[in-house]
């Protein structure tokens, strides 16, 4: 072998050692081995909101070939539901799988990243989140809270809850005691309702069955169903004005959120994704054969009246902004929050809402 080929030899694997050596730390950091915990506030018996979690730790294990792993763990398993982002926030767990109006006593900017009384709906907070201000300007308060958030599920329009009695007007409200989360309860206030917000999940039932609540709301009648709500309230009534479009969020701690690799972020971005996509999916489809299954078993439905509803829409407005005046990221949240609103039903109105109104009375006409 002449000095040349040797060298020319030599240099080629040379080079391959040295892309090699630089190659190895991102390769290595992309297979490194991770295993997180995810609490969640719901329990694992209601498949649809609690499916979530499961859908991001399988969609995460698939993605990063079971090298990011994430352990799910049900309300109370292993941290109270309603004490999720003090949890994430302390890095006693790295996430959380919750719906921030939860935490709307720490600070009611909480509240406008899952749902408050008379805002968005599913479609809406979507293009909100994704399309509009809603992500950057929630993890800039979500920073100060040391966590970083994405959309992880919706709910879509809930339903207005169970009463033991039938509500026609303001005055059969007052002194009534209603298990009601977020800043619904401070709405439902002022006209004369006593909220309970401190109630678990597994507790309503057993609640509203001794009479220490009279009436509670939950999410719709899929889940409503599997809680038996019917068997112990009599009124079902709708819409659940205070829960447009309830998003469920992921919550991470901050610091563990930005030690992941690049493409674990991605791949735990994307499995947020489909969970939000795939539980109101869920929900639509299952949601219409619970309702009759609830009507077979003598639920009667009923619509809020429109006194009840002038009400609380204007109690809730009276409240956003005192709410406005006293806390920054609640104004600089809300005001561009409402600030999309108003332009999205210009549109809405056209499209989504007339060919609905039109399709629904084919639906009732028997044509479809």
């Amino acid at each position: 072998m002449d000095r040349r080929s040797f060298m020319k030899k030599a240099g080629l694997a040379g080079a391959g050692a040295a892309a090699s050596t630089l190659a190895a730390p991102a390769v290595a950091q992309d297979s490194q081995k991770i295993t997180w915990r995810m609490t969640s506030s719901f329990p694992k018996t209601l498949d649809t909101i609690f499916g979530g979690a499961e859908d991001i730790a399988n969609h995460v294990a698939a993605a990063t070939d079971g090298n990011f792993t994430i352990q799910t763990f049900e309300d109370g398993e292993i941290i109270p539901g309603l004490q999720a982002a003090d949890a994430v926030s302390a890095g006693t767990v790295e996430a959380a799988h919750t719906t921030c109006l939860y935490f709307w006593n720490k600070d009611p900017t909480y509240a406008l990243g899952a749902a408050v009384p008379f805002g968005l709906n599913a479609r809406l907070a979507n293009a909100w989140f994704y399309q509009g201000n809603g992500n950057r300007l929630m993890n800039e308060f979500f920073a100060t809270q040391g966590m970083y958030g994405v959309p992880a599920g919706n709910t879509g329009v809930q339903m207005g809850g169970w009463f033991r009695k039938e509500i026609n007007t303001l005055d059969d409200l007052k002194g009534l005691k209603m298990r009601i989360s977020g800043l619904a309860g401070k709405v439902i206030e002022k006209i004369g309702v006593l909220p309970q917000q401190d109630i678990a999940t597994k507790d309503i039932f057993a609640a509203l069955d001794k009479g220490t609540i009279d009436a509670c709301e939950w999410v719709g009648p899929y889940d409503d169903l599997k809680l038996g709500f019917y068997k112990v309230a009599k009124f079902y009534y709708y819409p659940g004005w205070w829960e447009g479009g309830t998003v469920i969020h992921a919550l991470f701690n901050l610091e563990k959120w930005n030690a992941l690799p690049p493409r674990y972020q991605a791949a735990l971005g994307d499995a947020c994704a489909f969970a939000n996509t795939n539980m109101l999916a869920k929900y639509d489809v299952r949601n219409p054969q619970a309702l009759k299954q609830i009507v077979e078993q003598g639920a009667t439905l009923r619509p809020f009246s429109q006194e009840i509803m002038e009400a609380c829409f204007q109690a809730a407005q009276t409240i956003y902004a005192d709410l406005s005046k006293s806390n920054e990221y609640f104004r600089k949240v809300y005001s561009d929050q409402v600030a999309y609103k108003k332009d999205a039903y210009l549109w809405m109105q056209l499209a989504e809402y007339t060919f609905d109104t039109f399709m629904m009375i084919q639906q009732r006409a028997g044509k479809l």
